[in-house]
């Protein structure tokens, strides 16, 4: 039984979140907390496995409690509860950053109270499992190709068939910590342009975007439709909307549509990787990153068809080893490496003279 602790400054929600979690068989409220205060001393007599935790609350805010929460709990997980607003996204971001998990948003516009309750369960259920549930057994780590070398999942080759001309990217849960540290090893500007899905609604990819901008030398735009691609410039698929890439005359530029969720994502990383393998045949670059489900696992299958090169986080590394797990488990990983050794390896195969940036302007 995963045990939780909801922390709320509205009765409503508490009992409406509350209602949710004790329908589960798996899962039990085993308190609940009017502010940020109350709640870590809810955590220190009760003990729980997980906490969801608002973000504008009297006394103590969400975000001072979430700093507070890391330095005495640091492997409690917790789920921040958002507003769907420019302020939210900003607060949910720099509590992501100061160790929240993942965070889920307010339902809004919903037609019923039975509508409300089914979003709050869809958000709600699988990110708790996700993260306070029983872990999947480490897979075996393999033999490293070197001393050096990290685990190799599937030691195919070294490098893409040809010189790397783009980098896609893929993250959901524990994403926008882990792109941040991707971006932040990056000395030089790409000699490439990166494309990324990260799993996030409307208005957070826009504060997302800005603020991994500020990081380093690759610029990092929200994508709209129509942009020429270019070296050195990370796009951003937008909340909402599905991101490919698509091949005119010899650029390549970007393209957003409202088709159907995929994996229950729009965005959806497989959308744009399998776009990327049919633009960027054995010239890409795939990473997956931390995240739940199983989203990009096959358009990571259709990129290694054409001889692009795949990397996925390790487990140990990753908040949820879900998406980066389904890549390594389908075998179409060629190195599976630590959060903390990715940003370089990638790095160096996207600035190296190798890099290539034809169908690029």
């Amino acid at each position: 039984m995963i045990r939780v602790v909801v922390a709320d400054d509205s009765a409503l929600v508490r009992r409406l979140i509350s209602g949710v979690l004790n329908d589960a068989p798996d899962i039990e409220v085993v308190g609940t907390a009017i502010n940020g205060a109350r709640a870590i001393e809810r955590i220190a007599d009760l003990k729980p496995d997980l906490l969801t935790l608002d973000i504008e609350m009297p006394v103590m805010d969400g975000l001072t409690a979430m700093r507070e929460i890391h330095r005495k709990f640091p492997r409690l997980p917790v789920i921040m509860v958002s507003t769907l607003t420019q302020q939210g996204a900003a607060i949910t971001l720099d509590a992501l950053a100061a160790g929240a998990r993942d965070y889920v948003t307010k339902p809004t516009n919903s037609a019923s109270l039975a509508d409300s309750l089914g979003e709050l369960s869809d958000a709600l259920l699988p990110r708790i499992r996700a993260l306070a549930g029983p872990r999947k057994p480490l897979a075996r780590r393999p033999l490293a190709t070197s001393k050096s070398a990290s685990p190799v999942a599937r030691p195919r080759r070294t490098a893409p068939t040809r010189p790397v001309q783009v980098l896609a990217i893929g993250s959901s849960t524990g994403g926008p910590d882990a792109l941040a540290k991707v971006l932040s090893s990056f000395t030089v500007a790409p000699k490439v342009p990166i494309v990324c899905v990260q799993h996030m609604p409307p208005v957070f990819t826009a504060m997302l975007a800005q603020r991994l901008d500020r990081l380093g030398p690759v610029r990092v735009v929200e994508a709209v439709d129509g942009q020429q691609l270019v070296p050195g410039t990370m796009y951003l698929a937008p909340g909402g909307r599905h991101l490919e890439v698509a091949r005119r005359g010899t650029g390549v530029y970007t393209r957003l549509h409202d088709n159907d969720p995929e994996n229950y994502s729009r965005p959806s990383v497989d959308v744009l990787f399998r776009s990327v393998a049919t633009v960027y045949p054995g010239s890409a670059l795939g990473l997956m990153l931390t995240g739940m489900g199983h989203d990009g696992r096959e358009g990571s299958r259709a990129m290694s068809a054409t001889g692009a090169m795949i990397v996925a986080q390790d487990q140990e590394s990753s908040v949820v080893w879900g998406m980066p797990g389904a890549v390594v488990e389908a075998g179409v990983a060629d190195a599976t490496l630590p959060l903390g050794e990715i940003g370089r390896y990638v790095a160096a195969r996207v600035t190296s003279p190798r890099a290539e940036t034809a169908g690029v302007a």
